[in-house]
């Protein structure tokens, strides 16, 4: 028999799924700072990137950050 030939499912989206004008970025941290932030989004009903947006975004509030212009 053949395979059976269908729609594709659409991607879900959740709690995973960054929505709005985000853009991926990809950092490398210590496997158990990354541990620790997975346990916290499981503990929150979050997603990890959501836990690590909200992190950033007090981090630079704290600093005085500010963007650069265009």
């Amino acid at each position: 028999m053949g395979r059976m030939v269908g729609k594709k499912k659409a991607p879900k989206r959740g709690k995973r799924t960054p929505i709005g004008d985000r853009v991926t970025f990809i950092a490398m941290m210590d496997k158990d700072v990354v541990a620790d932030i997975k346990q916290v989004a499981i503990d929150e009903h979050r997603a990890a990137w959501d836990v690590m947006e909200q992190a950033a975004r007090e981090f630079l509030k704290r600093r005085g950050a500010r963007r650069t212009p265009k």
